[in-house]
């Protein structure tokens, strides 16, 4: 971007991004979407209903299946854009030169990766957006507050895109997302609320369980889909925002280091 760029080219830089990667993947859009809705629809059908008939209603008188639904919208919106921010994003930079291309137009580096960033939480709403319709035809959300729950899915697909962007422009191959699932992203969805109750944990590890990202779009989203206003709305918020921020800066500062060397 040069000196001279206009403060509307500075806000809007990254939608040329942001098109090319609609464009391209309008063209497989339906397989796409079906294949974000399966997976999560698996756990939530098979663990819902089936260990969920063991299982007596929580507090509240929710029943299981009703939990896990919010568990769920928030774990697919995450993996959707972990996905995206690490083996798409992986592809277009590393293994297509399509970023190095990008770089050779008018637009800069922050244009390139807002461009990804907000990619990546798109595919992460349209995921989250689709089982939450999915999970309201099947009758277990309560109320009118449900559609406040796409903001939070917003968020959560945010946070996640830009720390996937972090693991991105430190990876040398495909191979070293594993060491990302494994270290991070499964740990934190066994212990973020998406299953069972934190306050099943120990004290220290539900403590721990409580800040992770995931943690926060699950606290926002759980009681919209219930038909209650979440506690602590503006912690959750600031620390979804928080993150978003801060990751992308240094997501940033690594792919600029990554690519202008």
């Amino acid at each position: 971007m040069s000196a001279a760029a206009s403060p509307l080219s500075l806000l809007t830089g990254w939608l040329p991004v942001w098109r090319r990667n609609f464009l391209v993947w309008k063209k497989l859009a339906l397989p796409a979407i079906l294949g974000n809705l399966a997976d999560p629809m698996i756990y939530l059908l098979g663990l819902g209903y089936g260990l969920g008939k063991l299982l007596p209603s929580l507090d509240g008188g929710q029943p299981y299946v009703a939990f896990l639904a919010s568990g769920i919208i928030c774990s697919s919106t995450m993996n959707a854009a972990t996905f995206e921010a690490l083996y798409s994003a992986f592809s277009r930079m590393h293994v297509q030169k399509t970023w190095e291309a990008i770089l050779n137009t008018p637009l800069g580096m922050n244009d390139l990766l807002l461009g990804e960033l907000a990619w990546a939480a798109s595919k992460a709403l349209l995921s989250g957006a689709a089982i939450l319709l999915v999970v309201s035809a099947m009758g277990l959300t309560q109320g009118g507050l449900v559609l406040l729950a796409l903001p939070a899915i917003l968020l959560t697909g945010l946070a996640f895109a830009a720390l996937g962007l972090i693991c991105n422009a430190l990876a040398p191959s495909y191979d070293f997302f594993m060491y990302y699932f494994t270290l991070f992203i499964t740990p934190m969805t066994l212990i973020s609320g998406v299953f069972f109750p934190t306050d099943q944990l120990p004290g220290w590890l539900a403590t721990i369980g409580g800040w992770l990202p995931l943690a926060q779009g699950v606290a926002l989203v759980r009681p919209l889909l219930d038909g209650q206003v979440p506690d602590g709305i503006p912690t959750h918020v600031g620390a979804l925002l928080g993150l978003t921020a801060v990751s992308y800066c240094i997501a940033l500062g690594l792919t600029r280091r990554r690519l202008m060397k």
